[in-house]
């Protein structure tokens, strides 16, 4: 990609002009016949239009017709075959109802109705077992279409009737016409049913094959009618009145259904009817229905019944076998013409899908080849996004040496398509993006360099000044001039901590390093002694936890800025709680003050600094103290929360984790610095005025708000001699163990001489530290003046008005800012605060 001008020729115009077509120059020459080389809007359309035009042309126009069709072949072939149910349950109909007629008449004159019901009672059981068969037959057509379920229906419903008209037979209290009319109705029903099967009007020869059984079960039909007539006649031994008109109705309607049949018939159909008409049982039957004709003006014969039922059931079986066979035809016919659809459909379906998976295939081996270079192109992009570029980034980041280039592996992607030449953009970006970091690792080394090497001459400045200051001291006897020596002492102090802040922002190491464990009593005691009003904090007892000396002057550090902000925002006649309690493996330190306290806002942003250390910015060296406890802490591996306290203020929490733990017994303590050590004093006498600083660090909270002033105890004796005592932080972590009874300098209780209730008098002999090389004595800095001393905070404790954190907050904010505008006025220096900065919503640090 264009990254600048064009060198060569000079041309800036044309570079402005070109830098939006940047286009990835092929390395050899797109080949047609390719598949990696075509385009991306080749692809997509063999991928898309392929198998959808073959789909839609296919598919939509032959699956869905065929398979409906076979559908509907398939139901009128399983309503044709269950004709064999019907045609069964009529013809045992028509037994029962014959042989009811029978009875009926013989009950008429006079008959036996038990020998009646016992007779009908093995045809009504047989009637019964056929329409079981058919209900179980129906049972996979309950999805068919609804006009041969609604015949169904009827047929069922008119069969319900005629086992309910059953009980009125051997009683014959109804009348003939009313229980053979329910036996009428339910065959007819039966054979409307069996007309039911409609395949459609492009079949018509299945249409002819359902005409030719149901003409022919409705020849049976009459004949079986005709059959009852003469049969109830014969048993009741005469005929009615109206039964010659009847029977001459019947007679001219089975003239006209056998001429239906005969015309839709085949020729083998008709053979066999003439064949089974000219059988002997059939002609029996004939010749005696033709001697109940009326011939002339003479009566019909009455028939005999029982050679009339004989030879009638002899004709309606040669009948019910004709039925039989025809209906086969029609259902072997019916099953040809649906497995052949079947068959077709199957066909037309197979080459759908043949074509489709052609389709399919060719789609396949396309998108493949798109799908391989976008995978390829993912998998790239996700480990340059989530693992190359952030640890580049991360060593960049964090680089405390010359910064080196890093290396981008080259695309995986080589197809010489818009996949391909998106791969070389992608990771053409990817190199400037490493570029660019690279460029500004080496600024922010340079940064850091620059920060480094001021801080180490500010820290040579501020050393040589301390060493001053001690000249100083111990050369001034002036108890004023000495306390503001003592002042510049600790700002100089102060001064030194901000230098190894500095060191921190620059991603640097402290210089004051130590190589043996330290307990915590004295690393919390040397922290107190780095800040400004160190008589504040109050010490609980921390138990025989010792330290690693590689880690006691960063973690006097971070407690030493953790004390600065609870001591700079609380009121200053309140105490800061320093308590340290071993859990489990960890030691937990709980900084707690009654200050203003922060918002929830401010707390959770102040917490999220803490958990991830910021890169160094403007708003680090605003918030320098939050800056370097954040740093300090993930460098230690130190958890640090802020929390609200339970009455106001802050608890800062601190969980020191068992790798900056030393086993106990294993303190090795170094030689006291005799240039600050105090030589001779009382086991509880306090000599110095660092010495007291110490001591009021350790002082219990529930003491007396009788706070020191200028490190001087407000009520402590004069000591006549001093036990080598430490001076400053450095001093503390210096100092030799404490004595058993806890009343030394690092011991709650405090000093222990007795109060002093008048004015203090210095003593009359100077106190010494001994003599130097040439014999002349060594003064004891504050010797004379630890009796005088004057109270730090007013006689009567004010009244204690609890304030809104976010309004003192905001208007703190506002008084810093008036006088940040003021100090830009009358200078270009940009001022940094030692301590934590504040904002509108709370305290920050």
């Amino acid at each position: 990609m264009a990254a600048g001008p064009d060198q060569a020729s000079g041309s800036v115009s044309n570079h402005r002009r070109r830098r939006f077509d940047v286009r990835v120059v092929p390395h050899r020459r797109r080949s047609p016949f390719r598949l990696r080389d075509w385009r991306m809007s080749t692809k997509l359309a063999t991928v898309l239009v392929v198998p959808s035009v073959a789909f839609l042309v296919l598919a939509s126009v032959q699956t869905s017709a065929l398979v409906g069709r076979t559908t509907e072949l398939n139901d009128f072939a399983r309503q044709v075959g269950i004709g064999r149910q019907i045609t069964a349950v009529v013809h045992h109909l028509q037994q029962e109802r014959d042989r009811s007629a029978g009875e009926l008449g013989e009950l008429r004159r006079g008959g036996d109705r038990q020998v009646a019901a016992s007779d009908l009672r093995p045809l009504q059981s047989a009637t019964d077992r056929a329409v079981d068969d058919l209900r179980r037959a129906a049972k996979p057509l309950a999805n068919a279409d609804a006009s041969w379920r609604v015949a169904y229906s009827d047929a069922l419903e008119a069969y319900d009737k005629v086992v309910d008209i059953r009980a009125a037979v051997p009683p014959a209290v109804l009348s003939n016409d009313t229980i053979l009319s329910n036996y009428h109705r339910a065959i007819d029903a039966l054979l409307d049913l069996l007309d039911e099967p409609t395949p459609g009007q492009e079949r018509p020869a299945l249409s002819d094959a359902v005409l030719r059984y149901v003409q022919l079960a409705r020849v049976k039909e009459l004949s079986s009618r005709i059959r009852a007539q003469l049969y109830a006649a014969s048993r009741a031994g005469r005929y009615g009145t109206d039964d010659r008109v009847l029977l001459s109705d019947l007679r001219a309607q089975q003239l006209t259904a056998l001429g239906a049949f005969r015309v839709a018939a085949t020729i083998d159909q008709i053979r066999r009817y003439d064949a089974a008409s000219v059988n002997p049982m059939f002609q029996v039957a004939t010749q005696l229905e033709e001697r109940s004709l009326p011939t002339g003006d003479a009566t019909p014969e009455v028939l005999p019944s029982e050679q009339w039922w004989s030879a009638s059931q002899q004709r309606q079986e040669l009948l019910r076998q004709l039925e039989a066979g025809v209906l086969d035809d029609a259902v072997r016919q019916a099953d040809d013409v649906s497995s052949s659809q079947l068959r077709d459909t199957l066909l037309v379906v197979g080459g759908i899908v043949t074509v489709l998976l052609a389709a399919l295939l060719i789609s396949l081996l396309v998108g493949r080849s798109v799908a391989r270079s976008m995978r390829l192109l993912r998998s790239q992009a996700l480990r340059i996004a989530q693992i190359e570029l952030p640890d580049a980034l991360d060593r960049l980041r964090t680089v405390n040496s010359g910064v080196t280039d890093i290396d981008v592996a080259p695309p995986v992607v080589r197809s010489l398509d818009e996949i391909g030449e998106l791969a070389e953009a992608f990771v053409a970006v990817h190199r400037s993006a490493v570029s660019v970091a690279v460029e500004q690792a080496r600024m922010r080394r340079n940064v850091n360099s620059m920060f480094v090497n001021l801080a180490r001459r500010s820290q040579v400045l501020v050393e040589r000044q301390l060493e001053l200051l001690d000249d100083l001291e111990r050369e001034e006897s002036d108890p004023d001039q000495l306390e503001n020596l003592f002042k510049l002492d600790h700002l100089a102090a102060r001064m030194r901590r901000n230098d190894e802040s500095l060191l921190v922002l620059a991603g640097s190491e402290s210089t004051r390093r130590r190589n043996r464990p330290v307990g915590l009593g004295s690393v919390l005691l040397a922290a107190a002694a780095e800040i400004e009003q160190y008589q504040r904090v109050r010490l609980e007892p921390a138990g025989d936890v010792n330290v690693v000396g590689h880690a006691v002057g960063e973690l006097v550090h971070m407690l030493a800025e953790l004390l600065e902000n609870a001591t700079a925002f609380s009121r200053p006649d309140t105490a800061v709680v320093v308590t340290a309690r071993v859990e489990a493996s960890a030691v937990q330190i709980d900084i707690a003050d009654n200050g203003l306290g922060m918002t929830q806002a401010a707390l959770a942003e102040a917490n999220a600094v803490l958990a991830s250390p910021p890169a160094a910015n403007v708003a680090a060296i605003e918030r320098m103290g939050l800056f370097v406890v954040s740093h300090l802490a993930a460098r230690l591996g130190v958890l640090v929360r802020l929390d609200g306290g339970q009455s106001g203020g802050l608890v800062a929490r601190l969980v020191l984790p068992a790798s900056l733990l030393a086993p106990a017994g294993t303190v090795e303590l170094d030689p006291p610095m005799p240039a600050r050590m105090l030589a001779a004093g009382a086991a509880r006498g306090i000599g110095a005025q660092r010495m007291a600083r110490a001591s009021r660090v350790a002082a219990p909270a529930a003491a007396p708000m009788e706070l020191p002033f200028a490190g001087r105890p407000p009520a402590a004796a004069v000591p006549q001699q001093a036990r080598p005592v430490p001076v400053r932080a450095e001093d503390v972590l210096a100092a030799p163990a404490a004595a058993s009874d806890g009343s030394g300098w690092w011991s709650r209780e405090g000093p222990a001489g007795p109060a002093v209730t008048g004015p203090a008098v210095p003593p009359a002999t100077p106190v010494t530290a001994g003599t130097n090389e040439r014999g002349l004595p060594v003064r004891v800095p504050m010797a004379q003046l630890s009796a005088v001393t004057r109270p730090a905070q007013p006689g009567s404790t004010p009244t204690r008005v609890d304030l809104d954190p976010a309004a003192v907050g905001g208007m703190l904010s506002r008084l810093y800012s008036g006088v940040r505008r003021a100090e830009a006025e009358d200078t270009t220096e940009i001022p940094v605060s030692s301590s934590w900065g504040h904002d509108e919503g709370g305290r920050r640090q």
